[in-house]
């Protein structure tokens, strides 16, 4: 859509000293990038104790990616900020175990699955709807909160069969707004060559929440390995993870594997969908076109709620959604090891050099997309957009370590877009333009500030 462009952070200055660019990243690594970045194929960074090669070349994304991911593990450093939280799970590992992990968690989130969890992903919906009613009044809404509800709200009813107005679900939602807000993006760890024996410089908020939160996720998942035994476990996602034997090994998750495991569920099925779905909701209220069209296709579908079967009917809203994904990578960088020496574009990597994975810069790369910056949903019904999502779209990664949920996310989003935008109508809010900001996930520096007014009456 020509005209105004959704808001981008201010790239810094060319040239920084290391001292202010290790500032800059702590605060924002969006912000801490040069603004060639959106035009480079490949980029070097030098520090006293690593090499980083940014790599935005399609053909180089995928060799890392889809190509030898075995030769580009996950960087250690990776998981230097999220240990406290996420211990061993899915999302840091590497080589057996990772493969080992992704054999039990994989058939849990196939098509067939996918279906099955479907009316408790609706019912989450349906409460955030009810939730936002209240506030539809055209004072200015927190987004950014109201999608975290929502989404964590999708979590634990297609994880556990519980509400998010349970009570250990209130307390592991609340403990994670409280490790999100202590957490810094780049523990200190990631910059310096620590030896593994020497403790972690995390702060004690971040490791209080972090404990508590697996507490709580230990007595979630102890409670239904007991169910499972006494046969009276509902047919959720968690029952089939934990009775899903490794099909090598025979060994399914024990108890302490489990609770890493739904660490890092809630974290990327929780954070990463809160991110995309208020960005979505941002641009559908900044561009009032668009979200015409949303409603109009959602109203289109009849009378009564949407049905697993009628997503696919929602071409237009599953394009925003995708847009917001492009524009707004819940997960800005991805990082990667070399393994051994490599040549990319004529350059030596060294091995143990950090390969840097950009999906911000990637999807906003001025050399690939047509418009970069500009918000425009029509875009993926081109011959352009789709060679663009098969060579340049990655916000759930790609190749073998592709998000597992990547699926389960898409219908979480596009259905909770779709029956916000039914029932309310979405505006921004003067002087409140949301800057982007890398946290845990994208998101604004000071939230998303909207206002909502009802489109329709409840009963529709």
């Amino acid at each position: 859509m020509p005209g105004k462009r959704p808001p981008k952070p201010a790239s810094r200055a060319e040239k920084v000293s290391l001292l202010r660019y290790l500032r800059l990243f702590r605060q924002d690594i969006l912000s801490a990038q040069p603004e060639r970045l959106y035009r480079a194929w490949m980029a070097e960074f030098r520090t006293p104790f690593f090499r980083s090669f940014l790599v935005n070349q399609p053909e180089l994304v995928k060799t890392v990616l889809n190509a030898r991911p075995q030769d580009f593990p996950k960087s250690g450093r990776v998981r230097e900020g999220l240990a406290p939280l996420l211990g061993n799970s899915v999302f840091v590992t590497n080589g057996a175990t990772w493969e080992r992990q992704r054999r039990i968690i994989d058939p849990a989130f196939e098509g067939g699955r996918l279906r099955e969890a479907f009316p408790a992903m609706l019912a989450a919906a349906e409460a955030a709807v009810e939730r936002l009613a209240a506030r539809a009044d055209g004072q200015p809404v927190e987004i950014e909160a109201e999608a975290s509800h929502a989404a964590a709200d999708v979590i634990f009813r297609t994880l556990f069969s519980i509400p998010i107005e349970h009570e250990l679900a209130a307390e592991v939602f609340a403990e994670f707004r409280a490790f999100q807000r202590s957490q810094p993006l780049v523990n200190l760890a990631a910059f310096l060559p620590l030896p593994r024996w020497l403790p972690r410089p995390h702060g004690t908020r971040t490791r209080r929440s972090a404990a508590r939160i697996r507490q709580l996720i230990s007595r979630l998942t102890e409670e239904r390995m007991a169910s499972i035994r006494a046969g009276t476990a509902p047919d959720d996602l968690a029952t089939k993870i934990m009775t899903t034997p490794d099909p090598e090994t025979g060994r399914p998750f024990d108890t302490g594997e489990m609770v890493d495991q739904v660490a890092i569920f809630f974290l990327a099925g929780h954070e990463t969908s809160a991110s995309a779905l208020a960005w979505a909701l941002y641009l559908l209220a900044e561009f009032p076109e668009a979200q015409a069209r949303v409603a109009a296709e959602v109203e289109a579908l009849g009378a009564g709620s949407v049905g697993f079967s009628d997503l696919s009917r929602l071409s237009f809203t599953r394009n925003v959604f995708r847009e917001a994904l492009r524009l707004y990578p819940p997960v800005p960088m991805m990082v990667r090891q070399a393994t051994r020496p490599e040549q990319f574009r004529d350059r030596a990597v060294p091995t143990g050099s950090q390969i840097v994975l950009s999906p911000w810069h990637l999807h906003r790369h001025t050399r690939i997309w047509e418009n970069p910056d500009g918000f425009d949903p029509d875009r993926w019904k081109t011959e352009d957009g789709r060679r663009c999502q098969r060579d340049a779209f990655i916000p759930f990664s790609s190749g073998p370590r592709v998000c597992p949920g990547a699926g389960f996310a898409m219908i979480e989003g596009v259905l909770l877009l779709a029956l916000l935008v039914d029932r309310f109508r979405f505006e921004t809010v003067a002087g409140r333009v949301p800057v982007p900001q890398a946290q845990l996930t994208v998101r604004a520096r000071d939230g998303i500030w909207l206002r909502l007014h009802e489109r329709r009456p409840a009963s529709h």
